[in-house]
């Protein structure tokens, strides 16, 4: 309680996910809902269209609700979710954790990569992400600075992470 009024149930989340370059020159690179184009920029493999960004946030209010994970609820075994556009993932999601009582607050998710250059690409990801989850969104890029897979442009990772408040039904 502050000055009498009770605080709201709060939640944190978070959520990782990595995926390395797709060999197929056709393959898009999808980060939070933009399609990246450009010389030299490779997609990336997965079983959706491999948004590491749409998953590490979907994962993030999957473990705020107490949810479990992304692969509980859309394995990539499951035809369902085959090439399928991770916001509308990430909005299933977000149906999921209201269906549990929570509701996003807001979330911040940093992409983890050596190329592409993500700086022009940012504020459009977040506008993306936000719409889906109904709360703002901040998106940071960084890179690995050649240490490890990431650093060596193996792939890209992303971190992210939520915080739910209580709708009422849960706490």
């Amino acid at each position: 309680m502050t000055g009498g009024v009770p605080l709201p149930a709060l939640r944190v989340g978070q959520g990782v996910d990595v995926h390395p370059f797709s060999d197929d020159p056709g393959r898009p690179l999808v980060l939070g809902g933009e399609r990246l184009s450009g010389p030299g920029v490779r997609g990336l493999v997965g079983h959706s269209d491999a948004d590491v960004l749409s998953h590490a946030l979907a994962d993030a209010v999957l473990g705020a609700a107490g949810l479990g994970d992304l692969g509980k609820h859309a394995p990539d075994d499951d035809e369902r979710w085959r090439d399928a556009d991770s916001l509308d993932l990430l909005g299933h999601v977000v149906g999921l954790a209201a269906g549990a009582g929570w509701t996003p607050v807001n979330a911040d998710c940093t992409v983890v990569a050596e190329a592409p250059r993500l700086a022009p690409h940012l504020a459009r990801m977040a506008a993306n992400l936000s719409g889906v989850l109904g709360a703002p969104v901040n998106v940071k890029a960084t890179r690995a600075e050649g240490l490890g897979a990431l650093g060596r442009a193996e792939g890209i990772g992303c971190t992210a992470a939520v915080l739910l408040a209580a709708t009422g039904s849960s706490g």
